[in-house]
Order: C-alpha cells, then sequence, then structure tokens
C-alpha cells in the first residue's frame, strides 16, 4: 500500500467521493476485509458492498490483499491501494487552475493555483516514475515561524525572495547539454489552527 496516491481519472475522482465509497476506502486504508466483514461495519447489505468493491477495484482504488476460506465460500480480502488520495486538477482538465495565467506574489488564489499545479506535475511524475521503474527526486521543505511583526514577514519575505534568486541564477545552467529543468515553488501562509469552524476569524479580503 502506497502512503498517499494521486487520482488524475476523472470518473476515478467520481468514485472515490462517493459517501459510502469513501467510507469503504478509509475502512480499507485501515486494514483489509471482505465484503461481508465491510457491511455489518458500513450498515449495507454484502451484495451493495460488493458493487462498490468491484466499482472502485476497477478504478484502481482497492485491491485484492488476499483470500481465505469461510465455510463453503471464498472470500477475497481488499485492501485500499493508498493510505490516502488526493485528487488532482488534471482530474478536471477543461478548469484547472493556471498560474500562468494571473501572477501576484501576494494573492492567496495565485498561491493555490502554484499549490494545485504541484499536485498535477508530482501526481504525472509519480506515475511515470513508477511505469518506468525508475526513482522520482524530489526536496521538500516544510517548517513553521512565528513573526513578531507583518514588518518582519515582510522582511522575511524579501530575504527569501533575494536568497533563491541567487541560488536559482547560481546553479542555473539552460545550456548543459544533458541537464534537466527543475520548478522551484516557496510558499509562506498563515498556519491553519484545529479550531472549530464557529471560532475561526473572518478571512482577511485580498
Amino acid at each position: 500500500m502506497l502512503d498517499v496516491t494521486v487520482i488524475e481519472d476523472p470518473e476515478a475522482a467520481a468514485v472515490s467521493l462517493d459517501p459510502v465509497r469513501a467510507r469503504l476506502l478509509a475502512e480499507l486504508a485501515a486494514e483489509p476485509a471482505s465484503a461481508a466483514m465491510l457491511a455489518g461495519k458500513v450498515g449495507l447489505p454484502r451484495q451493495k458492498v460488493n458493487y462498490h468493491l468491484k466499482t472502485l477495484e476497477r478504478h484502481g482504488l482497492v485491491e485484492l490483499a488476499g483470500e481465505r476460506r469461510k465455510g463453503n465460500v471464498t472470500e477475497r480480502l481488499m485492501r485500499a491501494s493508498a493510505a490516502s488520495y488526493v485528487i488532482s486538477p488534471a482530474a478536471l482538465p477543461a478548469v484547472q487552475p493556471d498560474p500562468d495565467r494571473f501572477r501576484d506574489q501576494l494573492s492567496a488564489r495565485w498561491l493555490l493555483a502554484l499549490g494545485a499545479r504541484l499536485v498535477r506535475d508530482v501526481g504525472t511524475l509519480i506515475g511515470g516514475a513508477a511505469r518506468a521503474r525508475k526513482p522520482l527526486a524530489t526536496y521538500a521543505l516544510d517548517g513553521e515561524v512565528r513573526f513578531a511583526s507583518a514588518a518582519d514577514r515582510a522582511a522575511f519575505a524579501q530575504e527569501l525572495t533575494a536568497g533563491v534568486s541567487a541560488l536559482i541564477r547560481k546553479y542555473d545552467a539552460p545550456d548543459a547539454e544533458g541537464g534537466r529543468d527543475h520548478r522551484v515553488v516557496v510558499a509562506l501562509h498563515p498556519t491553519v489552527k484545529d479550531r472549530p469552524a464557529a471560532l475561526e476569524p473572518a478571512p482577511e479580503a485580498e
């Protein structure tokens, strides 16, 4: 089972968003189970659960984990193909975000478009690497910082921009034969607090 996988196919995305099938995916991400075992957990007849499982399997969202004999019946034990799933913007190609359409470093919506492109591109790369049976070279950095003031946040953003831009200029080799282009994405946003929705402050206007 993969830790996380990206759903690119529109039909698979629609299947995963069905509430019953999403519940089955969650159960099968925890442990393998048969249709009969799941029926008691989700409160549905075994035949209906089996129908949903076959649909999930057809779209690669669940897979066979093994079989076992129970009386005169052989039960298929299924498991989720991943512990979690991310739906790629490629599943909605006609309306997927395009960061190049509107570039504004201070826009939260532009940041969202960049994040969507990151999910789409990395999902595509993961699929290609898996088919080629080759490792995928990536790097990510995640951290938190508390700014004492808005002025400090602005100064941090300026230094970060200058530092990353300097690194790009230093290592960029556009004429290198055999080189490979890489995309660098750096983001800064407020930390989301785990609080009841009623206590969340209204979002600031852009």
